[in-house]
């Protein structure tokens, strides 16, 4: 059912995302040097490493590590990329992921392959037999703010109440936060 679902949403949103894509690829190459795609390593369900494209909102000499990690983030953040990020403009791309079976429209969002802490807690929970989410729990409840335990506990939450109602109001909750954006740090 969850996949059926998934399926519809892919088919209403393509055609407002296709030609939102071409304007955003389009702002991305022309603002910065490199591919308009940023295919970033993904630790996906039951720890498969899969690859998972994004509009590149970093300028491509950045080192491979999760932005928080990162000394003076915005330093490396293309002009657009703020943006991008702050309208998540710049997540259009996983939908493809959503057509492989790779990522679900709702569930915890991907780990970098080498967030070790994170992956580790979500295997200790049980959390990783999940397939990862464009949006999720923990994404409308702190986004980039929330400390990598809380952000588990919210995943962990999500899973023990999994439904297509809650999967329903994360939706709706997510198109809120993509409106009146809130809890992005970088």
């Amino acid at each position: 059912m969850k996949r059926l679902i998934d399926m519809l949403l892919l088919a209403a949103a393509l055609p407002f995302v296709l030609p939102l894509s071409v304007v955003v690829a389009f702002a991305v190459k022309l603002t910065s040097k490199g591919p308009a795609l940023y295919w970033s390593k993904r630790s996906g369900k039951n720890d498969i490493i899969f690859l998972m494209p994004k509009f590149r909102t970093m300028r491509i000499d950045t080192p491979t590590v999760a932005t928080h990690l990162l000394d003076e983030p915005g330093r490396w953040l293309t002009s657009v990329g703020p943006f991008l990020r702050r309208t998540s403009l710049d997540e259009i791309p996983q939908l493809f992921c959503l057509l492989t079976g790779e990522m679900t429209m709702v569930g915890p969002r991907p780990a970098l392959f080498n967030q070790d802490d994170l992956i580790s807690l979500r295997r200790e929970r049980g959390i990783n037999v999940l397939t990862p989410g464009i949006t999720g729990w923990a994404q409308i409840n702190g986004r980039d703010d929330l400390p990598i335990p809380t952000k588990v506990e919210f995943e962990s939450e999500y899973m023990n109440r999994r439904s297509p109602w809650l999967d329903l109001k994360i939706i709706i909750l997510t198109f809120w936060k993509v409106v009146r954006p809130s809890n992005v740090s970088h």
